[in-house]
């Protein structure tokens, strides 16, 4: 097992989640990586080793505040994105 940010694999699912239901911002690979960085950059890492390490930070995952943070990062940086796209 490797060093993970198990934020990454949060950020990824929660964002694909949001912008399946969205059709109103560019969902190209460019545009998808800028959303996840700009969300990633503004939460805090959730660095794992273990498959234990990875449980835990997965209940930590149902809390209400981390998933409204999350959600909430998400939602800025797909704005953030759809005014000003790079690619």
């Amino acid at each position: 097992m490797e060093c993970h940010n198990y934020m990454e694999d949060i950020v990824r699912n929660t964002l694909e989640n949001l912008l399946s239901k969205r059709n109103d911002v560019c969902k190209c690979e460019k545009c998808t990586l800028d959303m996840m960085a700009l969300a990633l950059n503004n939460l805090p890492p959730k660095y794992v080793v273990t498959d234990k390490g990875r449980v835990y930070t997965k209940i930590a995952e149902l809390e209400l505040q981390l998933r409204t943070d999350v959600v909430r990062e998400i939602t800025k940086a797909i704005d953030k994105v759809k005014k000003a796209p790079q690619h």
